[in-house]
Order: C-alpha cells, then structure tokens, then sequence
C-alpha cells in the first residue's frame, strides 16, 4: 500500500512561499530605509560623477560609532569614496548627491534626508548648480544658504556643521583657463556663503582654492576634475571630520 506524499508536498510549498514572503518584505523595509532622494538636472553640462543622484547610506552595525553625513554634487562623486574608505572604523558615511542649489525646496528635502540620521557631523558641498543666472533669485542667496544651515541645526542639534565651497569653472573647450562669465558667479556666491558661514560660526573648506591654482588636473569639460583633484578634496573633507569628530563629548 502506497502512502501519499501530497500533504507533505503540500506544506513544503506552503513554507517556500512564505520565506520567499518574508524576503520580499524585507528588501521593502530596507529600501524603504533608504530612499534614493532622486532629482534631475537639465543642464547636461552639470552631470552626475559616479552612481548618480541618490542618497546612498551606509550599513550601521555598530551604533556607539559616529555617523557622517556628506552632502554634495557632481564634485562629491569624484570624492566620497576615498573619504569612506579614510573614516573606515571611525565612523559611517552616509553620502547625499545631488543637484539641488538654494532654494526652498532644497532646504524642505534637506530636512528629509537628515531625518536619515542621526548624524554626529555634516560636511555639505553645495551650490555648483545654482551658477545659471536665474535659478536663485536676485537677494535670495543669503538667506536661503542661512535657512539651509538652520535647517540642520534645527535636525541635528549636536552634529557639528562643515562648509566646502564651489570649485573652478573652465573656458569651454579651454581646460585650464576659468571662465570669464561662469566663474565670475561661483565666485561671487562662493563670497556670499563664506560671509553666511562668518555669522552662523561654521569652518569652510575652501575647496576652490585647493583647485584654483591646479588647473592642470581637470577634466575637459568644464566642471569635473581627474582623480589626483579629487584626492586633494577628499584629504580636506577628511582632515575637517576627523578634527569635528574629535571635537565632540
């Protein structure tokens, strides 16, 4: 006399479905513990470097380490890796690409994205995509780059807050050559945000005089820089965090 297998069949199905379930809902909870953050940028000039405009957060197994957040452009793409790769052991990286300038909605998804944290200490590098004459409204600059700092303040009360500035423009088809029209607004915003980071008491890294002089390294486009550039970048960011992460109680 034979014995049926189907019942047992059965419940072997029955438990493959439900592992596969409880994996599906748990790749939801981790994505949505990650948003992406998304956005777009219409000028092509002013592409992402890297793996694009997402927030990219690292995996906390230890929560007594500090928490880093970097906030950042193209530029950022071209740097972050090296300063993960610094503050391995010391202290988790969460990284912020995108291609916001100041405006009132940066600073509403700003406050989004911090609720990410909390974080001990972040290091924004903000303002490349706002050169275009436009997109930030005559008087507005000021302001809008104060509410910004605000905004984290109000978030993160503790962290400590670090500025870097915009980097050089070149003359198109000229690599090292500034451009007369594009530059003349980065400087002149990269002196708004420094007098903005005067009164509020946040330390600049002054990212555009690192490169000012090292023309040499860019990229032929106007905007981007080659790895040795990004190095550069990476070893200021990094020195700035180790000293504010040394900093705090």
């Amino acid at each position: 006399m034979k014995t049926s297998t189907r019942p047992a069949m059965h419940t072997s199905f029955s438990l493959i479905l439900s592992a596969l379930f409880a994996l599906t809902a748990l790749s939801s909870a981790r994505a949505a513990d990650s948003p992406k953050f998304s956005a777009k940028e219409a000028d092509p000039r002013l592409h992402a470097e890297g793996e694009g405009w997402a927030l990219k957060k690292a995996a906390v197994t230890d929560p007594s380490r500090p928490r880093v957040l970097l906030i950042g452009d193209s530029i950022l793409g071209g740097y972050h890796k090296e300063v993960i790769a610094a503050l391995e052991g010391k202290a988790y990286v969460d990284v912020w690409q995108n291609p916001h300038w100041q405006s009132q909605k940066t600073n509403e998804v700003l406050g989004r994205v911090l609720e990410q944290g909390p974080y001990d200490v972040v290091h924004a590098n903000m303002g490349l995509h706002g050169w275009p004459v436009g997109r930030i409204s005559e008087g507005t600059f000021e302001p809008l780059t104060k509410a910004y700092i605000e905004v984290i303040r109000t978030k993160l009360p503790k962290a400590k807050i670090l500025w870097a500035n915009s980097t050089p423009a070149r003359a198109k088809g000229k690599p090292g050559e500034l451009d007369p029209e594009i530059n003349a607004n980065i400087l002149d915003q990269n002196r708004m945000s420094a007098s903005v980071m005067k009164q509020m008491n946040v330390p600049v890294n002054d990212f555009y005089s690192l490169l000012a002089t090292r023309l040499d390294l860019a990229k032929t486009d106007q905007f981007h820089w080659t790895p040795p550039a990004y190095k550069i970048l990476a070893d200021a960011a990094t020195q700035s965090i180790e000293a504010a992460l040394a900093a705090k109680p």
